[in-house]
Formats: structure tokens, sequence, C-alpha cells
């Protein structure tokens, strides 16, 4: 039999859970709030966030939508025709890049008039293969004007990788996105908590 002066009682903390912030839903120690900026944007952001990012630590989806004023955050991987028709405002656009498997559309470019015409940007948040899935399931996603981006990418997403090369974080996509189409607002601002939750990650190791 064995000792029973070895046998220890179970630890009754040892099962909890890590407290975490209602607001970014972040364990306590590693909370960006503190960082966080308000931006008074006229153009909608709709970020249609797939339920895998809901629960994925980073979630710079989240993030971007705590910061913009005027944002809605839908967690969903399928809408349909009816909730979607409700969300996609007039003058909506996509954020998404021209790949070869979507039809083609009008592109808008910043400074133009019908960029300064766009009410909505939508945001497809989710993985490469996730997003192609989403965009499968809702082909008027897919029919939007479409905001996208030229040249070689730098992302600051040192904490997770993506499959595809020349990409950014979803947050970052919005900021460079915002930017061309609200000149006057400073949407690089919204990339604070962004870096401050980096900077976290990396002290935790």
């Amino acid at each position: 039999m064995p000792n029973k002066s070895l046998l220890k009682s179970p630890d009754p903390f040892s099962s909890m859970p890590r407290e975490t912030c209602p607001t970014c839903q972040r364990p306590l120690n590693v909370c960006y709030c503190s960082a966080l900026v308000h931006i008074p944007n006229r153009i909608r952001v709709l970020i249609i966030q797939h339920p895998l990012e809901q629960k994925h630590p980073f979630n710079t989806g989240r993030m971007a939508h705590l910061c913009l004023d005027n944002s809605e955050l839908v967690v969903a991987e399928s809408l349909s025709d009816e909730s979607l028709g409700v969300l996609l405002q007039p003058r909506s656009a996509l954020l998404y890049p021209s790949l070869s498997w979507l039809p083609q559309v009008d592109l808008v470019e910043p400074g133009t008039p019908q960029a300064e015409a766009i009410q909505q940007l939508v945001v497809v948040d989710a993985t490469w293969r996730k997003s192609k899935k989403i965009l499968h399931l809702h082909p008027a996603l897919q029919q939007l004007p479409r905001v996208s981006f030229e040249g070689e990418l730098h992302s600051n997403y040192q904490v997770r990788h993506s499959s595809l090369e020349n990409s950014l974080s979803t947050i970052e996509s919005i900021a460079m996105a915002m930017q061309g189409l609200e000149p006057g607002i400073e949407f690089q601002e919204i990339l604070r908590p962004f870096e401050k939750m980096i900077e976290l990650q990396t002290k935790q190791g």
C-alpha cells in the first residue's frame, strides 16, 4: 500500500479557470484594454467572424470592433439570405484579396468617387480556408465591390502565422483599408492594443 504520508489532497484551485477580462476576453495578465482607442469612423465596419476566431486567444477582429465606434461584430459561419440582406447596407464593399476564384467586380480605389460613396466595409474574420468557405456560402458577398491591397505587405503579427504569404491580420487589414477610405482619420491608432497584445504575449514566452 502507498505511504499515506506521501498522498496529497487535491488542490481546490488547480482546476479553476483563469480570470478573464469581460471586455477583451483575455486572461487578466495579458489584458490589452488599457491600450484601447475609440475612433469615430464614418464608414461602418461589419466584421463577420467565424466561430473559431471568437474562441481564438488573439481574436483581432474583436479588438478592431472595440476600437471602432461605428462597427458591428457578427459571429457566424453561415447566415440566411434574409439576415445577410439586413446586414448589407447600401454601398457596401468587401475587404478581400482579388483572388482568381472570385468573380470580377469593381475594385474600390482610395480617393475615387466610388470610395467616397462607400457606407460600409465588410470584413471576413477567419483563417484563409474558413474565409473561403464563408464566401462560397454567401454569393452576395462575392458580388460586392472589393477593397484589395497591392504590393508587398508587412505584418507585425509575430504571435500567429498565416498560411498565405504576404498577408495581414484582420485588425491590420482594417486599419490599412480604412486609412485609404477615410484619410482624415488616423486609423493606425487602432493598432495600439494589437501592439500591446503582442508585447504582453511575448513576455509570457
